[in-house]
């Protein structure tokens, strides 16, 4: 068990150690990237804007974005 280098056992184990503080530091940097990224956006819009794509994406008919609208404004 002792292999006379003077790490014993636990040094084998040290590198997951090291892997999970770099796979927290990756996750830290990718979060502050994102911060700034579309899913903010959305989140900016107002209620017409989001009408008016979800009707020229198809989603709603006309009918439904006029009566929408009308409750919106």
């Amino acid at each position: 068990m002792w292999n006379g280098t003077g790490h014993g056992w636990g040094m084998g184990w040290a590198w997951i150690l090291g892997l999970v503080i770099l796979v927290i530091i990756i996750w830290f940097v990718v979060k502050a990237v994102n911060q700034d990224g579309s899913t903010n956006q959305s989140k900016n819009k107002s209620a017409l804007n989001i009408l008016k794509e979800r009707y020229a994406r198809g989603e709603i008919s006309k009918k439904e974005y006029e009566e929408k609208r009308n409750d919106i404004l």
